[in-house]
């Protein structure tokens, strides 16, 4: 009998000892699994929405605030922005491209932005059928949008007033799906495209406030959310945002500053989970040492028969070295597996469609986790090993 056959027995004889250790070894691989998926995908997503953007100009208040509106399209909009400022930015000579947004409403969940053709530009959006939108009330939708609202080319829908819920809808004029954009991989997915004119002509009918204040779009006062900006040259870096914050009544704020900051926010509670995890690694670690050390004064009897019975020293200590490996590697497995089930729920029960993650994706680093698993089970069960190496048999066979 060879010594994986020897070890996976001696293992199935005490199934509860064998079982509360590959639990613990699970739990904790499974924890970093979805730290390490969810991290990942967190920074490309962070990554594939911003990184040709370099400035987003709004309304005054969270700079951060102004990134996830914009950019993320997971938070309210800071306000409005007059379109004749929004203008003068755009043509200064420091900005490369400027591209509108005008937000406020949305169609089951997924935001309906206004905009024109340099977001298709900006985006490197391609069409997976029809045209992009051209008139009033034509939009192109995402692949996410078309694909769980069962939308195609030629169909109607109506929008809703915010930009979650439809308590409001728009019933005086009807968007038509004029295109269906191939998979993006980023918030392009997840949105639905059309012009700035047919978010302020949706809104002209609006009702007055309860302020008594009518809307700016019925006033003449034409205003958007904000602008994706693309700077020139390198000297825009410096003047611009400063210029912006310091000389209007808006504000400029960097996507990539801002993400860095939210994911270093991130990275706390990261971090924290992390050490978490190790620490139920190493009690795993211990508990699969004291396991095995408790199994061999249990088993010295019958490793000395195996020994008068031709079995080597070196073929003792192999089983109990594989006895470790199997029992943290099995973990490990299973706890590659718990993870991805558990981000793949975590994912499914997300109201957000921009943030949404996934466990269906695999990484290179997971594959190291089966290496540590394995060391782990190397080193816990060495002394164990040792000891059945050393075990003296006449002394053990004498004593029985």
């Amino acid at each position: 009998m060879n010594v994986l056959s020897i070890s996976t027995k001696s293992l199935r004889s005490n199934p509860l000892s064998a079982g509360l250790n590959i639990l613990l070894i699970a739990f904790g691989v499974g924890i970093i699994t979805m730290l390490l998926l969810a991290s990942s995908q967190i920074e490309n997503k962070l990554d594939n929405n911003s990184k040709d953007i370099d400035l987003v100009v709004g309304a005054k208040g969270s700079p951060l605030q102004l990134i996830l509106s914009s950019i993320f399209y997971i938070d309210f909009p800071t306000g409005n922005i007059p379109l004749k400022d929004a203008d003068a930015l755009a043509h200064n000579p420091l900005v490369k491209m400027a591209v509108p947004l005008a937000l406020g409403d949305n169609y089951n969940g997924f935001r309906i932005a206004g905009t024109n053709s340099g977001f298709i530009k900006l985006y490197d959006l391609k069409l997976a059928k029809g045209q992009f939108w051209k008139n009033d009330f034509e939009v192109t939708v995402g692949s996410v949008v078309a694909e769980s609202q069962h939308l195609k080319v030629g169909d109607h829908f109506f929008g809703a007033h915010g930009l979650t819920g439809n308590g409001d809808i728009h019933k005086s004029h009807a968007y038509i799906v004029t295109g269906i954009l191939t998979p993006q991989g980023n918030v392009t997915d997840n949105i639905v495209l059309t012009n700035v004119a047919s978010v302020w002509k949706m809104h002209e009918t609006k009702e007055v406030h309860a302020n008594g204040k009518p809307e700016a779009y019925e006033n003449g006062e034409r205003e958007i959310t904000s602008l994706l900006i693309q700077y020139r040259s390198p000297m825009s870096v410096v003047l611009f945002p400063r210029m912006v914050n310091q000389s209007t009544s808006m504000q400029a704020a960097s996507p990539a500053l801002e993400s860095a900051r939210l994911f270093s926010l991130i990275g706390v509670g990261v971090d924290t989970l992390q050490w978490f995890a190790v620490l139920i690694m190493v009690i795993s670690a211990i508990s699969v040492f004291v396991s095995l050390y408790n199994s061999l004064k249990e088993r010295k009897y019958d490793l000395a028969i195996m020994r008068t019975m031709g079995a080597s020293r070196i073929k003792l200590f192999l089983i109990i070295i594989t006895e470790g490996i199997c029992l943290t590697v099995t973990g490990t497995v299973v706890g590659l597996v718990l993870g991805h089930l558990a981000l793949q729920m975590i994912g499914h029960y997300q109201d957000s469609t921009q943030a949404k993650l996934s466990g269906s994706i695999f990484l290179v680093q997971e594959t190291y986790l089966i290496g540590v698993g394995s060391g782990i089970g190397l080193i816990a069960s060495l002394l164990p090993a040792m000891q059945a190496y050393r075990s003296n048999i006449s002394r053990i066979l004498a004593q029985n």
